[in-house]
Parts: structure tokens; C-alpha cells; sequence
């Protein structure tokens, strides 16, 4: 998201918040176009055009999947559909419009693909309604079918083959295909959103919401491309009641988009220049120079991300939604347990929420339980595991993963042994100072050090770069 594309949806954002009577259907519109605007190309013909398309299918699947059984289809129902199915044929149709073509960044297929596959997907959406709503096997069906394009777009070698197989489909040369040629913007957070509404159907804790509220949820233009991830319950309450645009929330929104716009295109960007990667790293000779390197890869990096999150948050105060907060001073944080509860936030309480949680009420209801400390082993350990693999499935997001997970244990244990001991020395003022600054400058090594892990490519450049900043190379 570039800042034409902020300064369009901040338009759109406060036409939606003024006409309050139509603010929904505004909103609904604004994420529908955006999720063909902000697709990146693709060599792949027409892929551009169908990852968008699916996007919505998905969203739309899952909402059938999710109904409560004998739930009634509103007049709202058919009007959305309507609208996600005109406006990606419209979407399709501007191939032929040459003067304003097109809104995806390639031309889009030819007429009658896009027919056949909304037809499909018509098809698709009637056979779950009819025979599917509410059933274990289409809820877990539907998370299984999230996961696998989760897999693919996630491991390199299953991202290449199915680029060959898509060339192979559209003509193009299948020897020529590459992990980057399938782009799909926005699929993560649209699979964690969608995945919350399956689980917690399946547990029977998710409420009746229309097509409209579900499309909005999922692919909500503000946080689409890079969160933060929300919940069902939490976002359609702010949907359904009423909201007038003020002075405070004009005021407030635009603090939070400069500051956004401040972090992501000023400081993020000028760090991005000197920021450690594969290149620097195997280039740089000297370790204080390296050690920069680092220092200034941990600052783009928060900057980057919470900047977007701040530009997110401030759109979506300009219509009446008061988004999740995803970060809170995490490098100042003086233990690992906290930087987890306050840096990515809403994609930890996922994780919490849907593994951590579960796993550990499941080891604990065992007939032979396991020690405590072995359980918070296995919990930290999966949920760090399945954290870095989110990001990539690669042997350097695994690792990353790792050590995130044995930093989370150490801390565990060592509170656990010396908390007793710090009740009479954290009584000083300046005692607990001491205790707090020692343990933030740690944390923040720890964490930094291990960004080397997630910024470079491969395990052999990560822990040559490791033992060159400990000065043994």
C-alpha cells in the first residue's frame, strides 16, 4: 500500500464516515475494489484477476459454511452477492474498455472464463447452502482447503511447482516459473480471519451475521493487506450501530495516519536502505558495522509493520471502527513473555486463542498428565514453531521459531525459580529500576539477535552472521 492508495482510501474512508446512512454499503464497495486494486502483477496471465476473485469466494464459502442451520437469507444477503459477483464481472470486463483498463494491474481473462468461473462459484455457494451450512465436514473442509493454499504459497518448492502447473494452464513456458510468481496479497490474514469464524462455528460460539458483515470482516480495506487480524464478535458490533463522523474522530484518525505515514514512509524506508540482508551480510568486514546492520534491521522492521498498523487503525476511526491495537512499545518490554504481548499482538492472541490454549487443556485432561514444566515446553514450543512457519516454511523461520520458543521457556523457568527470591530486592525503587532496565536491554538483544534468523535467507549465512557479531569470525 503505497501512499496514492492511502490518500484514496482516506477519501473513501471519510465520504463513508459523513453518509453514515450508507456507510456500510460504501465500505463494502471501497473492499471489494480494493482487493483488485492492491494485488500486485503476476507473470502469470490472468492470475492477478483470479487471486482477488478467490478471495472473495473464499470469503463468501465460508460465510454459507458458517450460517446458523435454518438461518433466514436477508434481502442484504442477495444484495451482497450481488455486488461481489457485478463487480468482479465488471472487474473482468474492463479488459475491454482500453481507454480505462484496466483496475487489476494485468489485463484480466477474457469474458467468458470470468463467466464460467462465477458461475462455478454461484454453483459452489448454492451446494453448501444447500446441503453444507452448519455440517463438521464442510467447516472442516473449509479450514483444510485455507491450509492447503496456506502450504503452497508458503513453501518455496510448492509455490514453484504450482506456478509451473498455472504457466502450463495459460500456455506460458513451465520452465520459467519461480516461488514469486504467486502473489496473493492479503491471503494470510484473510485465512486467519476466516479460519476464527470456522473454529469457533465448529464450537458453536459464533453468531448469525449477514454476507454484508462477513465481507466487510474479511477483507476490511483498511487492514486487508497487512492486518491488524480482528475478531468476528468484537468487529460487527461497530457495523450495526450508528456512526456520524466528529471532530474527534477526524482529528484523532489523522494523528494516527501521520504517524503511520511518519513510521512506514520516512523512517521504515530510510532504515530498508542500511537494514541487514544477504547482500550486506556477506559483504560488510567489519563487526561494529555488522552489529548496525542489526540495530537498524530491528527498527525497520517495527517501523515498517507498526506503521502500517497506525495508518490501519487511523482509516478506520474515520468510519467508526476502532481496530485492535498490534503493538505497544515492545522493544522496551523487560522480558520475552511481555515483547510477545505487545509486538504482532492480535496474531499471538490468535495463536493463544486457537493453540497454545487448546493444547495445554488438552495435555493437562490427560489421565497421566505431564510435569508442568514439559507441558509448557510442548505448548511454547508449537505455538513459536507455528509462528515462524506463518511467516514462511523455511529452515530460517523454523530456527527463528526455535529460538523464540527456548527464550520463552528460559524466562519461564527462571521466573519461576528466582520470583521468590526479588520479593525483598523489588521493594527499592531503584533496585526494581535496575532489575527492569537490565532485563529490557537483554530482552532486546535476544529478540534483535534473533531477527538475523528472519531477515537472511539461509541457516549457513544466519549463524556465519551470528558468529562474526560474537566476534569469533
Amino acid at each position: 500500500m503505497d501512499l496514492t492508495f492511502i490518500a484514496i482510501f482516506g477519501v473513501i474512508a471519510l465520504i463513508s464516515g459523513w453518509f453514515t446512512k450508507t456507510r456500510n454499503w460504501l465500505v463494502l464497495l471501497a473492499s471489494l475494489l480494493a482487493v483488485y486494486a492492491v494485488q500486485p502483477a503476476t507473470p502469470i496471465r490472468g492470475l492477478d484477476y483470479w487471486l482477488p476473485t478467490l478471495t472473495l469466494a473464499l470469503t463468501i464459502l465460508v460465510w454459507a459454511a458458517t450460517r446458523q442451520t435454518g438461518q433466514p437469507f436477508q434481502r442484504t444477503d442477495f444484495y451482497s452477492l450481488g455486488i461481489a459477483l457485478s463487480l468482479a464481472l465488471l472487474v473482468g470486463l474492463n479488459r475491454y474498455l482500453e481507454p480505462v483498463c484496466c483496475l487489476t494491474p494485468t489485463r484480466p481473462p477474457i469474458l467468458p472464463q470470468v463467466i464460467i468461473g462465477l458461475v462455478i462459484l454461484s454453483l459452489l455457494v448454492w451446494f453448501v447452502v444447500r446441503w453444507g451450512t452448519g455440517k463438521q465436514w464442510t467447516l472442516l473442509g473449509s479450514i483444510l482447503v485455507l491450509l492447503f493454499f496456506f502450504i503452497i504459497l508458503k513453501s518455496p518448492s510448492l509455490a514453484q511447482s504450482a506456478s509451473a502447473f498455472l504457466r502450463s494452464l495459460t500456455g506460458q513456458r513451465p520452465d520459467l516459473s519461480s516461488a514469486l510468481d504467486i502473489r496473493w496479497l492479503g491471503f494470510s490474514y484473510v485465512a486467519f480471519r476466516l479460519i476464527h469464524t470456522l473454529r469457533d462455528r465448529m464450537a458453536g460460539r459464533l453468531a448469525s451475521v449477514s454476507l454484508q458483515e462477513m465481507l466487510i470482516y474479511s477483507v476490511f480495506f483498511p487492514a486487508f493487506t497487512a492486518g491488524p487480524i480482528d475478531r468476528l464478535p468484537r468487529f460487527t458490533p461497530e457495523l450495526r450501530q450508528p456512526f456520524q463522523l466528529s471532530w474527534d474522530s477526524l482529528w484523532n484518525g489523522a494523528q494516527r495516519i501521520g504517524l503511520g505515514i511518519f513510521k512506514k514512509f520516512i523512517l521504515a524506508d530510510s532504515l530498508a536502505l542500511i537494514a541487514l540482508n544477504d547482500l550486506n551480510a556477506s559483504q560488510v568486514v567489519h563487526t561494529g558495522w555488522l552489529w548496525l546492520l542489526v540495530y537498524v534491521y530491528a527498527l525497520r522492521l517495527y517501523f515498517d509493520f507498526s506503521g502500517y498498523t497506525d495508518i490501519a487503525i487511523g482509516l478506520g476511526l474515520w468510519m467508526g471502527f476502532k481496530l485492535p491495537e498490534n503493538f505497544d512499545q515492545p522493544y522496551l518490554k523487560p522480558n520475552l513473555t511481555q515483547f510477545w504481548n505487545s509486538w504482532h499482538i492480535t496474531l499471538a492472541q490468535w495463536f493463544r486463542a486457537y493453540f497454545f490454549n487448546p493444547l495445554t487443556r488438552w495435555l493437562r485432561s490427560r489421565s497421566h498428565p505431564l510435569p508442568m514444566w514439559a507441558m509448557i515446553l510442548i505448548a511454547q514450543t508449537g505455538t513459536m514453531l507455528l509462528i515462524g512457519l506463518w511467516h514462511g516454511l523455511t529452515w530460517n523461520f523454523l530456527i527463528w521459531g526455535l529460538w523464540h520458543a527456548a527464550g520463552l521457556f528460559i524466562h519461564n523457568r527462571w521466573n519461576e525459580l528466582v520470583q521468590p527470591h526479588l520479593v525483598n530486592l523489588t521493594a527499592s525503587p531503584r533496585a526494581a529500576s535496575l532489575l527492569a532496565g537490565t532485563g529490557t536491554l537483554l530482552t532486546f538483544h535476544y529478540v534483535t539477535l534473533g531477527w538475523v534468523w528472519f531477515a537472511l535467507s539461509s541457516p549457513d549465512l544466519s549463524w556465519n552472521t551470528l558468529l562474526r557479531l560474537a566476534g569469533l569470525r
